[in-house]
């Protein structure tokens, strides 16, 4: 079994900077940052895989979020230049199958922590 722990979320004006944390205990092939925007849908918007490969990123955050820490119990989100539509709930989450942008593709989900850009 997988356990998550996110923390680190709050509320930031535009153009600031948050970095979230996630706990984990139990292997996992891959870990993953999802989020969910008052009225949308999920959206995985980072991954790292725990072994050989590349961090992956939602194009909508390509370039202003950086995942870090695959091989470890600790992995990071650090996002930068956040806007108003950044805000939502951030859930940690991990799958033992191969990175993927889909959040039905992750059996493991910790409890989430809200971001609030204004």
């Amino acid at each position: 079994d997988v356990q998550l722990v996110e923390s680190g979320g709050g509320e930031v004006q535009a153009g600031g900077s948050l970095r979230l944390t996630c706990v984990v205990s139990g292997s996992r092939n891959c870990l993953g940052w999802i989020r969910q925007a008052p009225g949308k849908e999920r959206e995985v918007v980072a991954t790292i895989p725990s072994g050989y490969g590349y961090p992956m990123y939602a194009v909508s955050v390509t370039g202003l979020f950086t995942i870090s820490g695959g091989h470890a119990n600790t992995v990071f989100l650090q996002m930068n230049s956040l806007e108003i539509e950044d805000t939502g709930m951030y859930y940690c989450a991990a799958s033992q199958r191969s990175c993927y942008l889909s959040p039905s593709d992750y059996a493991y989900w910790g409890q989430g922590t809200q971001v609030t850009v204004s």
